[in-house]
């Protein structure tokens, strides 16, 4: 059967087979499962909105990953990228994990599948509970089917917000080879390098089986911030002083940090100390080289920076690592081989690696030091205190600049193997499976992370200098000092048992009554690791979860399901499924699916469904230990109203937090309904709108530091405070709390073949528009919209779309595309204006030759006229100035590819 035309959505295809083909014929066609439904069927013959990316198109978009493809999706928003790894910075956990997320509901809430069949989520514990897209094959996929529906009455509770089915090819033969080399136009880094090879041999139809296998390799290079110009243009220290840092070099002085009161600052103030060389200090962060301007280029005097008028900024913004340096691996083949009787043996295996290499600024530290040491204030009156009085100790904030930059390899590999056998069995169709898939996280600290304890001694003996160049007895303690080796290691294991059966019962107006019935029984397991110096807390720059912090959890999983199409007449098709699913600890549910399609005319698809789900927590939500953060740059209100001289500089900073899992954890519920239309007047001219409604109940959500800060009246029990009012730390506690609702229309046009004398053309577009998307913070509190908004980790633009144009004159053809995400309400800070983000629209345009049947020549550039990223105030993420969880701070990219077929 031929696959199907580029862009074409399933319930689209399905009117054209109406349009092509009588019931008679129909039913010599041969009969595939499409995703959404258990029940086998002319391929597209669905109720559901399934959008298809082809192979063709994904060749054309010049993408080599599935991470690349995903972001591409309209109806996909906040996926975890490569560049929100890189602005995490460390600060977080799940570093180096790329995932979808559609309708922004959350990464634990789309459902991956490959094949039709689960992949063990990434095994790092956190937030985001999904399947780490480096996992997935991107250069053995013949397409994917996107469900735009709910779908846990079919797939499982973590099928929400819809699914995405990576479907390889089932067979080959011969030999085929590519390579593809991108650069970026601006230079610097950025680049790509990739190779694929792809054999098979056997001809099923002929031989009885076929073995195939593809293998690939890419490589993609570091990019620095100090290479791109729109870094500069961005004019971060001039718009942004304060999201920048106070750890500098030379060091700033953090006066009473240690202390209940404010004795240090009222004494240098007594005696009229001036750190900037013109005013007498007037705030706790003082550094005596702002009176000549520091020590530009990092550390620069920037009075409303955060170092505040009497310290230093450091603008870790002018040289940090935007994109990072990775390697990525891997290996699918699949075998198949005729039982003979109408039964077929079926074996896969997906072997997946991914090496990405971090590297961020020098590691900081709050020293504490002898007045003595500190030449700036060893004459003041603070000098006078006797030995061993506390106020003679003084907190250095600085930046380790000579201990190197902090860089960290994140080792990722994911291990899938399937073994199963599918057929006809007394009428029935059938197929059942055993899948062992695992993923393994190592995370390798390379350099700039440092034993503490040595680092706080030799800046308390004076080896090492916090405001100038170390003696070389300092450098020796800085190479002494670091801590080289694997820190963590998470290990997720996951094991299935699957099957599933057809038939079609009874003949009915419109065609077979057709019944599916299945199960599923999986074990799910994950097991976490700590290092003995980081159990210690012993690595600065490094968070430890205490001595406790290794687990190992598991638990067992069975369902149950049940489908039934009914062609009441040729114009009317009903659809019912159930799933009863049951998880150890965090119980059962019950999810129900109603469908229905009607095709009034030829020309004319009308559909709609509703259902219910649900999400269970997963094992780290349940049972991760407790973690220590750090929050974004943000403002503590207390201290703005504590003095009216106070200034958001003056009050602003990286928060400790504390992150908690919760045992006792609910499952998320969910309510869908959509409908839609799709009209064909002729062949080759399809239009589709869906309006789709969500809404879940029991959120598993941890408050965002910037909500509590907030909202200090209902949740000021979370922020503990120094005896001096300042914030010590914060608590995040996952829990269920309210309800987040979500709506939209999904767009598409597809126009194919249209012939001209001067060549073939064709159109595609795919965009969502969001009515609604919202969220509570707790039950009976105001639902706080993201919607065209900035808020705590991320935005949903109310509209996106990607659209292409193609062009095909013998054997040439290009592709000129189009991908855009509308402006947004930038996210709100205290004691700024708010303001706009502007749209981000970026333009593509490839190339081919078909040389011979054989050779392919393709050459591309994505981003055409070198769009950079919008000015963003956005205060989640490490890197400042812009949003990196959507845009590509690369620039103008150009690559050139090449494929060969040996038949």
């Amino acid at each position: 059967m031929k696959s199907p035309r580029p862009s074409r959505t399933a319930a689209a295809a399905a009117v054209l087979v109406t349009l092509a083909c009588s019931a008679q014929a129909q039913d010599k066609l041969e009969r595939v499962e499409v995703t959404g439904s258990a029940i086998k069927r002319i391929e597209g013959e669905t109720a559901l909105p399934v959008q298809v990316i082809t192979r063709d198109e994904i060749d054309k978009a010049g993408v080599t990953t599935a991470a690349e493809l995903i972001s591409r999706l309209s109806a996909s928003a906040a996926n975890l990228t490569d560049g929100g790894s890189v602005a995490y910075g460390g600060f977080r956990d799940q570093m180096g994990f790329n995932a979808a997320n559609l309708r922004g509901l959350g990464v634990s809430s789309t459902l991956v599948l490959l094949n039709g069949r689960r992949v063990a989520n990434f095994a790092s514990p956190g937030d985001a509970a999904g399947v780490d897209l480096n996992s997935i094959p991107a250069a053995a996929i013949q397409r994917v089917e996107v469900l735009l529906d709910g779908a846990s009455s079919l797939y499982g509770s973590d099928a929400i917000g819809g699914v995405i089915n990576f479907i390889t090819r089932k067979d080959f033969t011969g030999a085929e080879v590519s390579a593809l080399a991108g650069n970026t136009t601006e230079g610097g880094g950025g680049n790509k390098r990739s190779a694929t090879l792809a054999g098979g041999f056997g001809d099923y139809g002929r031989d009885g089986f076929n073995v195939m296998a593809v293998l690939d390799v890419q490589k993609t290079t570091s990019l620095n911030a100090s290479r791109r110009k729109f870094i500069k243009e961005l004019d971060i220290p001039g718009r942004l002083p304060d999201l920048l840092s106070s750890a500098g070099f030379p060091g700033n002085i953090k006066l009473d940090e240690n202390l209940d009161g404010s004795e240090q600052r009222d004494l240098l103030i007594a005696e009229g100390f001036k750190a900037n060389g013109k005013d007498v200090i007037s705030s706790y962060t003082i550094n005596p080289a702002a009176a000549t301007g520091c020590n530009p280029p990092a550390t620069l005097y920037l009075p409303n920076g955060i170092g505040g008028v009497d310290g230093c900024t450091y603008d870790y913004m002018r040289d940090i690592e935007l994109y990072p340096k990775s390697t990525k691996s891997s290996l699918f083949s699949r075998g198949v081989l005729n039982l003979g009787g109408g039964h077929q043996l079926f074996l896969e295996a997906s072997l997946a690696r991914a090496r990405t290499l971090y590297t961020g600024t020098p590691n900081r530290v709050d020293a504490e030091m002898d007045v003595s040491l500190i030449p700036s204030l060893k004459n003041t009156g603070l000098a006078a205190f006797d030995a061993g009085d506390e106020r003679r100790v003084i907190v250095v904030r600085t930046r380790l600049q000579e201990a190197g930059l902090r860089t960290s390899e994140l080792v990722s590999s994911t291990n899938r193997f399937v073994l199963g056998t599918n057929g006809v069995l007394a009428g029935w169709d059938y197929e059942w499976a055993l899948n062992h898939s695992t993923s393994k996280v190592s995370d390798r600290d390379h350099q700039g992370y440092l034993d503490e304890k040595m680092i706080m001694d030799g800046f308390a003996d004076g080896t090492l200098n916090a405001f100038g160049p170390s003696s070389a007895a300092g450098l020796a303690l800085y190479e002494k000092a670091q801590i080289r080796g694997e820190v963590r290691r998470a290990t997720g294991t996951m094991d299935s048992l699957d099957f599933k059966v057809s038939k079609a019962l009874a003949q009915l107006a419109g065609g077979d009554l057709a019944l599916a019935l299945g199960g599923e029984i999986r074990r799910e397991k994950q097991n976490y690791h700590q290092s003995d110096a980081l159990k210690q807390d012993l690595i600065l720059g490094e968070t430890s979860q205490g001595p406790d912090s290794d687990f190992g959890k598991s638990r067992s999983i069975g369902a149950a399901f049940a489908e039934i199409s009914a062609p009441i007449t040729q114009q009317l098709e009903l659809q019912g499924a159930v799933r009863y699913e049951h998880y150890q600890v965090s119980g059962s549910a019950v999810s129900p699916k109603l469908g229905l399609k009607y095709v009034p005319m030829r020309e004319l698809l009308l559909r709609a469904s509703v259902g219910k789900g649900f999400r269970a927590p997963s094992l780290s939500d349940l049972y991760r230990p407790v973690t220590q953060g750090s929050s974004a740059t943000l403002v503590d209100p207390v201290c703005l109203a504590d003095d009216p001289t106070n200034t958001v500089t003056d009050c602003s900073d990286i928060w400790t937090t504390l992150n908690y899992s919760n045992a006792k954890l609910k499952s998320e519920k969910s309510r869908q309904f959509s409908a839609g239309v799709v009209f064909e007047p002729q062949r080759g001219v399809s239009f589709n709108v869906d309006y789709w409604n969500i809404e879940k109940s029991n959120l598993i959500s941890t408050l965002g530091v910037d909500v509590i800060l907030g909202n200090l009246d209902k949740y000021g029990s979370l922020v503990h405070r120094r005896p001096n009012g300042k914030i010590d730390f914060i608590d995040l506690v996952k829990d269920n709390r309210g309800k987040q609702r979500l709506s939209g229309l999904d767009f598409g046009v597809a126009l194919s073949e249209l012939k001209t004398s001067i060549g073939q053309f064709g159109f595609r577009l795919n965009g969502t528009l969001t009515l609604k998307s919202e969220q509570q913070t707790g039950d009976g509190d105001p639902f706080v919209s993201n919607l065209g908004a900035f808020i705590n980790d991320g935005v949903v633009q109310r509209w996106r779309h990607t659209a292409s144009v193609d062009y095909d004159i013998g054997p040439l053809s290009f592709t000129l595309s189009n991908s855009y995400l509308s402006r947004y309400t930038d996210q709100h800070i205290i004691g700024k204006d708010d303001r706009k983000v502007a749209a981000y629209s970026l333009w593509n345009l490839s190339a081919a030759w078909e040389a011979s049947k054989a050779l392919t020549l393709r050459a591309g550039v994505q981003n055409l006229f070198d769009k950079s990223p919008p000015f963003s105030q956005q205060a989640w993420f490490f890197l400042s100035g812009y949003d990196p969880s959507y845009t590509d701070p690369r620039g103008r990219y150009a690559y050139v590819s090449a494929k060969y077929s040996f038949r």
